[in-house]
């Protein structure tokens, strides 16, 4: 997603003041001086945070080991930062499972989605393509949408190329949606909303240390684009 880098840090930073505020009025007894309406009111708001979370995280987790089905139609590469040297490691997972996809699924085709953010030189799209090129995809087998902004756009403007959007009956694909495996569950269900395709997800690698920030801003993802979503 562009610019999702400004968005961890404010994750992060709110969380850092959440925790100044419990460790102030843990001293001192403070806590007890609040009143007692206001206290009631924190409690049903961390446990229903909880709870969201808790089921937010389960969802994720029971789509870690998707892997599709064979002879998709089409695959969509959901984008992720390009660096002055490449794809960013996130991205490269995501690309790299794409790849091997297209090597055993010869008639695949694949759609590598993504705008351009402020601080990236190249399209995630444009850059995505070069990327399966140099490992030795077929120019003619990758497509670049180079205008999305966020996931939803990513899938909206891919379907826009397939030409599934809608559901006519004579335009029905496979759809994989590739993409690393905490955002396979957010992603698939936004892609089932948009068309009666059947949708897929392939779940790429995440090396675990950058599970816990990914997984956190993710439920923060799903609880956005809950509306939108397809149950």
């Amino acid at each position: 997603m562009v610019g999702s880098g400004t968005f961890s840090f404010a994750i992060w930073l709110v969380g850092a003041a959440l925790f100044g505020c419990a460790w102030f009025f843990a001293g001192d007894d403070r806590w007890m001086k609040v009143p007692a309406v206001l206290r009631e009111a924190c409690y049903c708001f961390i446990i229903v945070a909880l709870i969201v979370f808790t089921v937010c995280m389960t969802a994720m987790l029971s789509h870690f080991g998707d892997k599709g089905v064979k002879d998709i139609d089409y695959i969509v590469v959901l984008g992720a930062q390009m660096r002055e040297n490449g794809p960013s490691i996130i991205f490269k997972y995501r690309l790299d499972e794409a790849y091997e996809y297209l090597l055993d699924n010869p008639e695949t085709i694949c759609i590598v989605s993504g705008g351009q953010g402020r601080n990236e030189s190249v399209t995630e799209g444009e850059g995505g393509k070069e990327y399966l090129i140099s490992k030795g995809v077929e120019a003619g087998r990758i497509i670049a949408e180079t205008r999305a902004m966020d996931t939803t756009e990513n899938i909206a403007n891919s379907f826009d190329i397939i030409g599934t959007t809608g559901g006519e009956a004579d335009k029905l694909k496979s759809i994989g949606i590739v993409t690393n495996n905490f955002h396979v569950f957010r992603g698939i269900h936004l892609a089932k909303k948009l068309t009666e395709a059947d949708v897929y997800g392939i779940a790429a690698y995440t090396v675990p240390w950058y599970l816990p920030n990914n997984m956190i801003r993710e439920c923060f993802g799903i609880i956005r684009d809950i509306t939108i979503m397809k149950w």
